[in-house]
């Protein structure tokens, strides 16, 4: 992977490994597909809905930010990726 000048801004979001016993993983995916959607926008929506819920005012902050990022960034690219 190649550096990034400082300052400069990222091209990708950072990925996040998790431990998750791999029957509840698989179970996750099958429920997030019957309600068309994925994995990783299911915890997304998850973990905005708790910074909405019980975030300071600086934790709401942040999440303006990160959600100004992700519009930046999909603007970029063309829109949310296939099957968001």
């Amino acid at each position: 992977m190649t550096e990034q000048p400082a300052g400069a801004p990222k091209k990708h979001t950072t990925p996040r490994p998790i431990r998750v016993p791999d029957p509840l993983w698989q179970a996750y995916g099958r429920v997030c597909g019957r309600l068309d959607t994925d994995r990783t926008n299911d915890v997304l929506e998850h973990m905005k809905a708790r910074v909405l819920e019980y975030g300071t005012d600086e934790d709401k902050a942040d999440l303006a930010r990160a959600e100004q990022e992700l519009a930046e960034r999909r603007a970029r690219k063309g829109g949310r990726p296939a099957g968001s």
